[in-house]
């Protein structure tokens, strides 16, 4: 039977894909006892398969939170579509969603209140395409010490595609901004469960919405966009967390006041002193909205606690990126940061992008060999050799590192 969550699709396959949503059975094939252990405390987490992706680690089912395996990432620079991950926020999932007749408004402070079927937005503008990070706030929240709430990921809440739509920018001009407006809020049709919760609505400087950057997107990796990773159409703020980029997008609203709602004034935050971090046990005096992702690499042909045979010559590779200054140099160590070297550089997709490196012919000595990673954006930046600290677990760039033993 073709996965109903795969291109290409016909209106009677979403419609009936929806049904078996609202049905519950977007998570029933549990893959027997297939467990991975990520390591820190209460860290086992299940692989199951949701419709449209192979099996990924579950953190929770309702909302969906599914966590892609680390390895996924040695596959290649571009995330495949079926092993990105998923984050919902709100539990009521749409469960109708007709690509035909699905509607994009853009309305609020403008002249001219506008709406868009997926068929117009396609045919009227002009199609743009961008290669970005997408990265959950909370990737790598599982490794904070001292513990912090909220959920327990490792590294694999992030992923790299080819996101293709039309600019937000284009959109906007057409509705046509009235003078004075400040910002720019965007809501989707997954709901709360419980009347009290907040809708998820986030807002954005008006500045940002007009910059040309952000992208209504349609596809992902030439293909329309999963379900579950926002179809049929989803925001695209490059180089900024995944919490701006809302799924299912039907609401574009410009705003003459700043935006007060709970996603942006209350969740989302951090410490406003520059960095984003605080010692523990303190409170930070002022909290400002999370933004730019900080730089981060990773070694992905190697997982922690491997053994590779001493001696043979090997290829290490990994990938770095950053909010959108892009990487201009990669260093590993082989001793646990006593000495530095400079690796080979992949192909540039573009400054919001992952970049590929690689060391060709590496050969380890038998013993213990601690190896680290380090990136260097365009501006000079890097990360820390030790892990900082914030109240939510955001933020983490720490310099990895990655145990292994040459037998």
């Amino acid at each position: 039977m073709r996965d109903l969550f795969s291109a290409p699709f016909s209106r009677r396959d979403w419609l009936r894909a929806q049904t078996l949503i609202a049905g519950g059975a977007i998570a029933t094939q549990a893959f027997g006892e297939d467990v991975v252990k990520l390591p820190f405390e209460n860290g086992e987490r299940r692989l199951v398969k949701y419709p449209g992706k192979r099996p990924l680690m579950v953190l929770t089912s309702r909302p969906p939170q599914l966590e892609t395996p680390f390895e996924v990432f040695n596959e290649g620079v571009i995330t495949p579509n079926d092993a990105f991950f998923v984050r919902y926020h709100l539990a009521g999932l749409p469960t109708k969603i007709d690509p035909d007749t699905h509607k994009l408004s853009v309305a609020g402070n403008v002249d001219k209140p506008l709406s868009f079927t997926l068929a117009e937005l396609k045919k009227d503008f002009l199609a743009v395409e961008v290669t970005a990070v997408l990265q959950c706030s909370g990737n790598s929240r599982g490794f904070q010490t001292p513990r912090v709430v909220g959920g327990q990921l490792g590294n694999g809440a992030m992923g790299n595609a080819v996101w293709k739509g039309v600019r937000l920018k284009d959109l906007l001009e057409k509705a046509g901004v009235k003078a004075g407006s400040k910002q720019v809020t965007f809501n989707g049709l997954d709901k709360a469960v419980v009347e009290k919760t907040p809708d998820f609505i986030k807002a954005i400087e008006l500045d940002q919405a007009l910059d040309g950057e952000l992208i209504i997107a349609y596809e992902m990796n030439g293909e329309p966009l999963p379900f579950l990773n926002g179809f049929p159409l989803r925001l695209v703020v490059p180089g900024y967390y995944g919490t701006y980029w809302v799924k299912h997008l039907n609401e574009i609203t410009v705003l003459s006041e700043p935006f007060t709602g709970f996603w942006n004034a209350t969740a989302y935050r951090i410490p406003d002193n520059g960095c984003g971090f605080i010692e523990p046990g303190t409170t930070a005096a002022k909290t400002t909205e999370i933004k730019r992702y900080k730089v981060r690499s990773f070694i992905t042909s190697l997982l922690d606690g491997a053994q590779i045979k001493a001696g043979k010559a090997m290829t290490l590779k990994g990938i770095a990126f950053d909010g959108g200054y892009g990487i201009r140099e990669v260093q590993v160590s082989m001793n646990g940061g006593k000495t530095w070297s400079d690796v080979t550089l992949g192909k540039d997709l573009g400054n919001y992008s992952f970049r590929e490196w690689e060391v060709p012919g590496l050969k380890l000595p038998a013993g213990a060999h601690e190896l680290k990673v380090r990136a260097f954006n365009r501006e000079g930046e890097s990360q820390p050799l030790e892990a900082q600290w914030n109240p939510n677990g955001y933020l983490r760039n720490v310099v990895e590192t990655t145990r292994i033993e040459a037998v």
